[in-house]
């Protein structure tokens, strides 16, 4: 029993002691002095650039920007230094122009360093951080730099306030434009149907009606009754009888005819 109690005591004394190592070992290892050094360097650089360094800065090519950086002698990148200048210049939009910082904290984790302090602005003060990140071999090396506004209660409910009675603003314009969108809706077929008229080709006017052909003139009528002209019978009967030598009135003349070609007609 006392052999069980004393190796139960040992597993816990040995557990403590993991742990209180790790414990001591849960953050990566750093010279303050050195980290103090960039980060005021940093901050000062970023204070006083101007735009057209900047731009001088963003023209130099990856292989000139890692010669600079190496030369500056610090744990600086190209990508993150650049990254740190422009959000220097977002916070001084934001907040003003800089008028100092107080001291620096650093907070130490398995990954990364972080330096903060309260940096002071001509409109309102700042959050300030820098960040650190370690690589595969424990090297620290420049990731971050954030200015962070301080704002009153007031300014945080009015900014609220205005945000969201900009959002309700779209919202209600939006809804407005398709409400009038839909009642626009029922229009639309008479739009394309004057639209397809206009463009539809207009039929070829309908040829005029040919004349209807001229009557053809009524046969002349071969023959026409002459019998009633009394005299033109007396005639006619007195010619025949002289042309065959009998007496008139050996024959009657009961009716006659004038023929369509003869040679009275030409005569």
């Amino acid at each position: 029993m006392k052999r069980k109690i004393s190796l139960i005591m040992c597993m816990l004394a040995v557990v403590f002691a993991l742990a209180g190592c790790s414990g001591q070992d849960s953050g990566v290892e750093y010279d303050e002095a050195v980290i103090g050094e960039a980060t005021e360097f940093l901050v000062s650089y970023c204070s006083t650039v101007d735009d057209a360094t900047v731009e001088q800065w963003n023209s130099l090519s990856d292989e000139q920007l890692e010669i600079q950086m190496a030369q500056s002698g610090y744990p600086f990148t190209a990508d993150s230094f650049l990254g740190s200048m422009d959000a220097w210049k977002a916070g001084v939009e934001e907040c003003g122009a800089y008028l100092g910082h107080d001291e620096f904290t650093y907070e130490a984790t398995q990954t990364q360093l972080s330096a903060t302090t309260t940096a002071q602005f001509e409109d309102r003060d700042a959050d300030l951080e820098i960040i650190y990140k370690a690589d595969v071999r424990g090297n620290l090396h420049l990731d971050s730099l954030t200015v962070s506004g301080k704002y009153t209660m007031g300014e945080i409910l009015g900014k609220a306030g205005l945000n969201t009675l900009l959002g309700m603003g779209t919202v209600f314009v939006v809804l407005i434009i398709i409400s009038v969108i839909i009642s626009l809706l029922k229009y639309i077929p008479k739009f394309l149907e004057s639209f397809s008229r206009k463009e539809k080709p207009q039929a070829a006017p309908a040829a005029a009606p040919a004349p209807a052909a001229a009557p053809a003139p009524a046969p002349a009528q071969e023959e026409e009754e002459l019998a009633g002209d009394e005299e033109l019978v007396a005639v006619m009967a007195a010619a025949i009888a002289a042309a065959e030598e009998i007496p008139a009135d050996g024959f009657v003349v009961r009716s006659i005819r004038r023929r369509r070609s003869n040679k009275w007609n030409r005569a």
